[in-house]
């Protein structure tokens, strides 16, 4: 039985756990504010709110419901667009009204849900995040200046907000529901339910992937649900390694005082990967299983030198593998029938280690990669003592450029070695021509970003200009 809390009643429903949340909202609840539109978590229109209980207070992120299981729903509150009404327009809808930000109106309601969903945030206003909290909704006919200047008008409503209990402010001044106090014991009084995963063929964690590639498969199913799991939730610090739960969310990932201490540019990195619902849906481990050649997250942890603990759901046993072995071919993978990825462990960075990600897609944002690439690097003055690469896109699975590591490792930085290098990544590289771009776009693409790396890490020592140059005269 799945229990959980729609705008301001109590749901049970034995219905399919794999089926999505966005049908039983329409079809079975009748609510139709929340839209359907492309089916993929890509336009937003079916955006919807999920908060969660923690420590007493409720936590509310944007999802896109054409993607969420609805056994994931199970003992949160889940806000559709007609649980946001109030006898007057709250704010995200007054700002939209009042700076003509809708027109056909079938994008609104998930442009209205993700920027009330940044005004229940405990953070102190900031227009730029404000916009950033709907970059998972796109409009096809209004223009998006005139809703830039509304979630600016939003932000600046928020300036006496109070941090430490905002959703109760924003019911004092009219701008959420009355029932949203209440909902944190509501929520506490559902009692959380525990499964058995070993007896489920089919498993599923956010649904970012399956639910695009197998929808009609999972609508009469009960697979095994991962993601609420709390031994594969965390990411902490143990015996000079970082454990990451492969339940991991990549917005966990981005809020780790850990990964945020460990990588400082760890927001630009992420700024990369989808749209905000979908980092905090997508978990870890579903990149990695997915076996993507173009995965994001793969790429980065590769780099890191990252191991996965295996766990076999039946046997109870475990075991390590590198994640730079774990491909065998397309989507083939070092994982036995039963087997799940636990958790996954890096380690810690150094003081004088170096870490970049850098990507291309079609669109600047928001998009599949045509290529993308991470690297790592240990220094020791001009030296590099230890390089570890990776790239996605350039072969059938993300590949691990171990000639290219071992090139680099004992060379001093310097053009001619980067350029070298470069050489070496070429011979290691197999891209075919798809979709996203010809096989020599995408070699191109490989020496570029490559390039980048070094130029992003090293603004000082390395210039494009120099590497450009040099590239020609040779």
């Amino acid at each position: 039985m799945i229990r959980f809390i729609l705008n301001d009643k109590e749901i049970s429903t034995d219905h399919y756990t794999g089926s999505t949340l966005l049908d039983f909202i329409r079809y079975h609840k009748h609510l139709t504010g929340t839209k359907i539109g492309c089916r993929e978590g890509d336009c937003g229109a079916c955006t919807v709110l999920e908060g969660q209980l923690e420590d007493n207070r409720i936590h509310y992120r944007s999802i896109v419901s054409c993607l969420t299981p609805l056994g994931n729903a199970h003992g949160k509150h889940i806000v559709t667009i007609e649980g946001l009404n109030t006898e007057h327009l709250i704010p995200a809808q007054k700002a939209m009204v009042d700076h003509s930000g809708t027109q056909c109106g079938i994008c609104t309601p998930g442009f209205v849900v993700s920027l009330t969903g940044y005004t229940m945030e405990a953070s102190p206003p900031d227009p730029g995040k404000a916009i950033d909290s709907m970059s998972g909704n796109i409009c096809r006919c209004t223009g998006y200046k005139s809703i830039q200047r509304a979630a600016n008008t939003v932000a600046n409503m928020l300036e006496e907000k109070n941090p430490d209990n905002p959703i109760g402010w924003l019911v004092s001044k009219g701008y959420l529901p009355a029932y949203f106090v209440s909902i944190p014991e509501q929520l506490a009084a559902l009692r959380a339910k525990q499964e058995n995963i070993a007896d489920r063929t089919m498993m599923i964690g956010g649904g970012t992937d399956l639910m695009v590639q197998q929808p009609d498969v999972l609508a009469e199913t009960n697979p095994a649900l991962l993601f609420d799991r709390k031994e594969l939730k965390g990411i902490y610090e143990e015996d000079g390694h970082c454990v990451v739960g492969s339940a991991a969310t990549a917005t966990d990932i981005m809020e780790s005082v850990e990964m945020r201490t460990y990588f400082p540019r760890l927001d630009d990195h992420f700024f990369l990967v989808s749209s905000e619902p979908i980092r905090n849906m997508g978990t870890i481990g579903g990149n990695i299983v997915n076996a993507s050649p173009i995965a994001d997250l793969v790429a980065m942890f590769m780099a890191l030198d990252t191991e996965l603990e295996l766990f076999h759901t039946e046997t109870q046993e475990r075991r390590r593998v590198p994640l730079n072995t774990f491909y065998k071919g397309y989507k083939k993978m070092d994982l036995e029938p039963g087997e799940i990825i636990h958790h996954l462990r890096f380690p810690v960075p150094g003081e004088h280690t170096r870490f970049n990600f850098e990507k291309v897609s079609r669109r600047n944002t928001l998009d599949i990669a045509s290529v993308n690439t991470a690297i790592f690097l240990e220094m020791h003055e001009q030296i590099i003592r230890r390089a570890k690469v990776s790239m996605g896109g350039v072969a059938p699975i993300p590949l691990f450029l171990e000639q290219t590591g071992v090139f680099l490792t004992g060379k001093e930085l310097n053009t001619e070695t980067i350029l070298r290098a470069a050489g070496v990544l070429q011979g290691e590289i197999a891209p075919i021509s798809d979709i996203r771009g010809s096989k020599e776009y995408k070699r191109l693409l490989a020496r570029q970003l490559f390039f980048a790396h070094f130029i992003e890490l090293f603004p000082h020592a390395i210039r494009q200009e120099d590497l450009n140059i040099k590239q020609s005269a040779g």
